[in-house]
């Protein structure tokens, strides 16, 4: 399979370079572009991929489409007429799947812009995708078949966890999983940062927490356990992380999280 890639900016080209080390894609079997042309074709050399400019060019000559342009753009893109100037290009998508990481844009408003037989996929992926350990919030859209769902899984759930979600839920599902990884930055760089306070160098202080995020992230998710339930487990009574607990509520690190969610859902 062939797999164009329309906009290969970061999460595009986190996509990429997943589906290359990870998900069994040969590099030759992936076309992009992208509008940031100089940072775009240095990568393209580095993953070995085909940079084709012309997207008329690209849709025609892939069998997967993936749009990870701006959600602002998908008008301009689908509609843009192929060289002859009277067919645009989303009729070039028919009988194709076209896989959407628009953040926002529902399928009912993109698939009025495609043909009646283009198989779309809106899905919101983070950037672990790029090492084979994304999630891939999908809507869950009634006009995607079990074929279709297959085909995704077959070519993207080798990069990322798929879970499908109803249309009301897309944005804070798609908050969660694609936003999450900025939070879980932050608090990992405070951890680093206690590391330092406390005589641990820079790199070891980063090397301790990642491995503490990805071996949370292992135990959660083999056990299905509550995330209460794990802290339970290593809270000792009167011992010393129940007051480091205690010391994050007081300063509102809960309310935090929650808030960052208001401050993005609410806008």
């Amino acid at each position: 399979m062939r797999i164009g890639i329309i906009g290969m900016g970061q999460m595009g080209g986190a996509i990429a370079r997943g589906l290359i080390n990870h998900g069994g894609v040969a590099p030759d079997n992936i076309i992009a572009n992208s509008l940031d042309t100089e940072v775009f074709l240095a990568a393209a050399a580095d993953l070995g991929i085909t940079p084709e400019f012309d997207s008329h060019a690209l849709v025609a000559a892939a069998d997967c489409v993936l749009l990870a342009v701006k959600p602002s753009q998908a008008e301009a893109v689908l509609s843009a007429p192929v060289p002859d100037g009277t067919t645009p290009l989303s009729a070039l998508l028919a009988g194709k799947m076209l896989v959407s990481i628009l953040f926002g844009r529902k399928a009912a408003e993109l698939r009025a812009l495609l043909p009646a037989d283009c198989r779309l996929v809106c899905a919101v992926p983070n950037m672990p995708v790029s090492v084979g350990a994304g999630m891939w919030v999908c809507e869950d859209d009634p006009a995607l078949t079990a074929a279709d769902r297959e085909q995704f899984a077959v070519v993207f759930g080798k990069i990322g966890q798929i879970e499908y979600v109803p249309t009301q839920l897309m944005g804070v599902a798609g908050t969660l999983t694609s936003c999450g990884p900025a939070f879980v930055a932050l608090f990992h760089e405070a951890l680093g940062d206690a590391g330092v306070r406390y005589g641990l160098s820079r790199a070891q202080a980063y090397r301790l927490g990642a491995q503490l995020l990805t071996g949370y992230g292992s135990l959660a998710g083999a056990t299905a356990a509550h995330p209460g339930v794990l802290k339970d487990r290593v809270c000792s009574p009167a011992g010393t992380t129940i007051r480091g607990v205690i010391a994050l509520e007081e300063n509102g690190f809960r309310a935090a999280v929650i808030d960052a969610f208001r401050a993005i859902l609410e806008k």
